[in-house]
C-alpha cells in the first residue's frame, strides 16, 4: 500500500512537471506548493534525482514532437533543409552558452539562498506583470499595423499595404524559429540566465526575451523548447552522475517504479501541454499566463505568510 501511495505521488508530480515545464508559469513555484501537500517518503538524495530526471521525460516529448525538424540526418530532407537544421542546432548551442556558464558557477548559491517561497512569489508576480505589459505593447503595435494595412482607395491601398507589412515586420522581425540568427540566439540565452532565480520560469524568461528580440510568439516558444534539450539533458546527466557517485547503482524496486512513473507521466503530459501552448498562441497572446502568474504568486505569498505567522 505504501508503495502505491508513493507511485501516486510520483504521478502527481509528473503531471505538474509536464504542464509547468512548458507553460510560462514556473515549475518551481508549483513544485513548492505541491511539496507542501504531496511529500514523497523517500531518501533526500533520491528525491533530488527524481525531480531532475522527470524533466528528461518532459524533454523527450519535445524530441518526439519535433523529431523531423530537429533531425539533420533525415533522408526526407533536401541538402538545403539539412543545412538549415544544422544551423538551427548551432543557434541552440549559442543560446545555451550563457546559462551553461552562469548555471555552473552560481546554481548552488542561488539554490541555497533564493530557493524559498518568498523569492518564488515575487518572481511569479514580477514576470506576470512583464507579460501583461509586453503583450499590451504588442497589441498596440499590432493594431497600428492593422490600421495601416486597411485599404483606403486604390492608390492608398497600395501604400497602406506596404506600410502595414513594414509595421508587422517591425513587430515580429523573426517570424519562424529558422530565422533566428546568432546574435538573437545569444540575447535569448542571456534571458534564460534569469531563470536561475526560482519562480522566474525558464520558458517564461526565454519567451519574454524572444519577443523583446523581435521573435514572433511561435518562434519564441519553439526556440524555448529547443534550448531546453541540451540544458536539461546535461543537468539530468550531472545529477545522475552525482547520485551514482554518492549512492552507487543500488535502487529499490519501489524507487525504480516511482522514477519510471514520474518520467512517463511527465512525457505524456508534456506532449499535451506543448500541443496546447502552440495551438493557444496562434489565436491568443500570453496575457492570460501573466494574470495566472500574479494570482499564483499572491496565493504562494499569502499561504506561506499565514503559515509563518501561525507557526
Amino acid at each position: 500500500m505504501e508503495a502505491l501511495i508513493e507511485i501516486l505521488k510520483a504521478f502527481i508530480l509528473g503531471v505538474v512537471e509536464g504542464i509547468t515545464e512548458w507553460l510560462p508559469i514556473s515549475s518551481t513555484g508549483h513544485m513548492i506548493l505541491v511539496d507542501e501537500f504531496v511529500k514523497m517518503q523517500v531518501p533526500d538524495a533520491f528525491r533530488e534525482l527524481f525531480l531532475v530526471v522527470i524533466q528528461v521525460g518532459a524533454i523527450m516529448a519535445v524530441i518526439i514532437l519535433y523529431f523531423h525538424k530537429l533531425n539533420p540526418f533525415s533522408p526526407k530532407k533536401t541538402a538545403l533543409e539539412r543545412k538549415s537544421t544544422w544551423r538551427l542546432w548551432g543557434m541552440v548551442v549559442i543560446g545555451c552558452i550563457p546559462a551553461a556558464i552562469v548555471g555552473f558557477l552560481l546554481d548552488d548559491f542561488f539554490t541555497e539562498h533564493f530557493h524559498n517561497a518568498w523569492t518564488v512569489s515575487v518572481a511569479l508576480i514580477v514576470y506576470g506583470i512583464v507579460f501583461i505589459v509586453l503583450e499590451r505593447r504588442n497589441r498596440k503595435r499590432e493594431a497600428k499595423a492593422l490600421a495601416l494595412a486597411q485599404p483606403r482607395g486604390k492608390h492608398a491601398r497600395v501604400a497602406a499595404g506596404a506600410d502595414g507589412d513594414d509595421a508587422e515586420m517591425e513587430l515580429f522581425r523573426v517570424k519562424t524559429v529558422d530565422e533566428i540568427d546568432g546574435k538573437t540566439a545569444f540575447k535569448i540565452g542571456l534571458f534564460q540566465v534569469l531563470a536561475i532565480v526560482p519562480g522566474t520560469s525558464r520558458s517564461g524568461a526565454t519567451i519574454i526575451g524572444g519577443m523583446l528580440c523581435g521573435c514572433s510568439r511561435t518562434a519564441a516558444a519553439e526556440f524555448t523548447f529547443f534550448l531546453a534539450i541540451p540544458i536539461m539533458f546535461g543537468w539530468g546527466l550531472l545529477k545522475t552522475a552525482k547520485y551514482v557517485l554518492e549512492m552507487g547503482f543500488s535502487m529499490s524496486g519501489v524507487e525504480v517504479a516511482v522514477l519510471a512513473t514520474g518520467v512517463l507521466t511527465a512525457f505524456f503530459v508534456s506532449i499535451l501541454a506543448i500541443r496546447f501552448l502552440m495551438g493557444y498562441i496562434k489565436r491568443n497572446d500570453f496575457t492570460a499566463f501573466g494574470v495566472y502568474r500574479i494570482v499564483l504568486g499572491l496565493i504562494v505569498l499569502a499561504y506561506f505568510s499565514v503559515r509563518t505567522f501561525v507557526l
